[in-house]
């Protein structure tokens, strides 16, 4: 078997690839925090409610989120094309991986949001709908702080699959890492090129969840 050889690697292009991939995971988290937040509270408040309309629009909601969450990613990004196009104005690249990475993370976030909803203690949220709070009071007063641990270990959750995300749209042009272990890594042999990129992928993954974990505890303390 062939030895390895790393000096082959062009370490400056593997550092552009790195800051394209952190360039894609944190536009990509930023934007679907600012979608999935508010998605996930709509799902929550619409699957509280008693008035049938509104349990039927949480149903249609909750189906529509089910169905792009169910659509895998390399198809999501091929399907969201002509919309990529239409928003960036490019279908490829590090720019044009964005608008399907938040399309494919903002419902899986939605998600996890409403599941930390779900645990705050019922007994806190009655008894500041008793003192008179409103429905955006009690949002903003009561289930957001009492959440906050769940949720940032939800985004923690979702910045780690957008990790992965970059990677696979690396098989249909998208930039990175995961676009160089490709390029290299398969399609030209250079198993070390591949070494490389999938270490730094495990060392960003990790960076992140331990960095979530520490935010958790942190706020769980609080």
């Amino acid at each position: 078997m062939k030895g390895l050889d790393f000096s082959i690697i062009n370490w400056a292009e593997i550092g552009e690839a790195s800051i394209d991939t952190l360039f894609m995971m944190g536009y990509a988290t930023f934007f679907t925090f600012l979608i999935g937040l508010p998605l996930g509270i709509l799902l929550y408040s619409l699957s509280k409610s008693n008035i049938w309309v509104l349990g039927w629009i949480y149903r249609i909601l909750s189906f529509i989120v089910n169905i792009v969450r169910s659509v895998p990613f390399i198809i999501l990004i091929v399907a969201l094309i002509p919309f990529t196009r239409f928003v960036v104005g490019v279908s490829m690249g590090v720019q044009g991986t964005i608008p399907p990475l938040v399309i494919g993370a903002a419902p899986f976030f939605a998600r996890l949001v409403e599941t930390a909803l779900r645990e705050v203690d019922r007994g806190v949220i009655e008894a500041s709908q008793a003192m008179g709070a409103s429905t955006l009071q009690v949002i903003r007063k009561v289930l957001l702080p009492e959440s906050l641990p769940g949720l940032v270990a939800a985004m923690t959750i979702t910045a780690v699959t957008l990790v992965s995300y970059t990677a696979m749209s690396g098989m249909v042009g998208g930039g990175g890492l995961g676009s160089l272990a490709i390029q290299y890594g398969y399609y030209r042999y250079q198993t070390e090129v591949m070494i490389v990129a999938v270490v730094l992928m495990v060392v960003l993954v990790q960076a992140l969840q331990m960095l979530g974990d520490r935010l958790v505890i942190y706020f769980s303390r609080k």
